[in-house]
């Protein structure tokens, strides 16, 4: 019966993080941010709801039934955006539109800056990228609009670039970030990480509060009474509007076709097609690179069709894997192989959650040589 074995998947990957000269990134979803005592998505909405009030809970609960948060947020913003004096589009007058988009990013702010979030899986990430010693900087993409990692980045004095200069109303540098690795590698040294948000903030607002404005960075969460810059993924009512977010998706594409690429993915629920395109797109044409995705549950339909045909794309999940285009269960460690259990607790492979993950790249080095255990275990196979 095919298998593939989690010691030398485990080894493999220790290996490939051992290369100097590997450009790594790490691309994180909601599913990250839950390991750290946050919501996701679906529970982040149905507290939202919760906490609105009469009219407003009846309209945002019909607007989300078909809609994830983004697009509720997005058909507000479109409403805002076209609707004109007391003209009604989805039961909604402009100032009531705005209004609810007020109070949903008032809530999704307050959600998202609990003050017991554990983030101890992001500081061990955080001591990770410390430690890195790549050629290249390590690159962090995400699409939670929490605070959780730049909170870990700087409790271990990890410096790190998320497209803003300045500290209380810090200001969005297109240029820097569309800039050439090489170019910007002349203002920024490599051990500067890459922190990309790519879906917006809950410290992200727009200048003066005007949704047409330019984004700032503050050095405090959105005020109550203003509408947070996070990012409606189908907007496309105003280019202004959507200026950040196109710049650094396009840092993401760009990223990704970068040679020798090594992408992990975690806590993503590929819901999102736009992203997605971009990293099916990266796995087919450059083989050299290798995307691996860490599953906490099941594999997505879409992932697991993409993977089985392209070898560059791994999909890891507790019971099961999908490498070399081979979808297969996991196996033990051969005899006298020994895994810590965050790897293997015996059944069951535990990296496809971001705690272990991280607990598992706080162990990994950059350096020339790794680990000799980890060199014996050997290269990643399917049986």
């Amino acid at each position: 019966m095919l298998s593939h074995n989690i010691a030398s998947f485990a080894g493999g990957l220790s290996a490939k993080l051992a290369t100097r000269s590997r450009h790594v990134c790490t691309f994180f979803g909601a599913g990250t941010s839950k390991a750290c005592g946050l919501p996701d998505v679906a529970l982040l909405t149905e507290k939202i709801i919760a906490g609105l009030k009469d009219e407003q809970r009846t309209t945002f609960t019909r607007m989300t039934t078909s809609r994830n948060l983004e697009q509720a947020l997005s058909r507000l913003r479109r409403i805002q955006a076209v609707v004109e004096g007391d003209d009604i589009v989805d039961g909604l007058t402009k100032s009531q539109a705005r209004d609810l988009d007020v109070e949903v990013c008032k809530l999704i702010i307050r959600e998202l800056s609990a003050a017991d979030t554990q983030t101890v899986p992001a500081q061990k990430l955080a001591a990770w990228v410390a430690r890195a010693d790549y050629s290249r900087p390590v690159e962090i993409f995400t699409v939670n609009y929490d605070c959780v990692l730049e909170a870990a980045l700087e409790a271990e004095g990890v410096p790190y670039f998320d497209g803003f200069v300045g500290t209380w109303r810090a200001r969005f540098r297109t240029d820097m970030v569309e800039a050439s690795s090489s170019d910007l590698g002349t203002l920024l040294p490599p051990f500067f990480a890459r922190l990309w948000k790519l879906h917006g903030s809950v410290n992200w607002s727009w200048d003066d509060g005007r949704p047409a404005g330019e984004v700032l960075r503050l050095g405090t969460t959105v005020p109550e009474d203003e509408i947070a810059a996070i990012f409606p993924s189908d907007a496309k009512y105003e280019e202004s509007r959507r200026m950040p977010f196109v710049v650094l998706q396009d840092r993401l594409r760009r990223a990704l076709h970068e040679p020798e690429t090594l992408f992990l993915v975690s806590g993503y629920s590929w819901a999102d097609d736009h992203l997605n395109e971009l990293l099916f797109e990266a796995a087919a044409r450059r083989p050299r690179s290798e995307i691996v995705v860490f599953c906490y549950s099941d594999i997505p339909a879409n992932l697991a069709e993409k993977a089985e045909q392209t070898p560059n794309l791994q999909v890891i999940t507790q019971g099961e894997a999908i490498i070399g285009g081979l979808r297969a269960p996991w196996e033990g460690p051969d005899e006298g192989v020994t895994l810590p259990p965050d790897i293997w607790d015996g059944t069951t492979c535990g990296l496809g959650d971001f705690t272990n993950l991280a607990s598992y790249l706080s162990r990994s080095s950059s350096a020339s040589s790794y680990d000799s255990a980890a060199q014996s275990v050997g290269a990643s196979s399917g049986r």
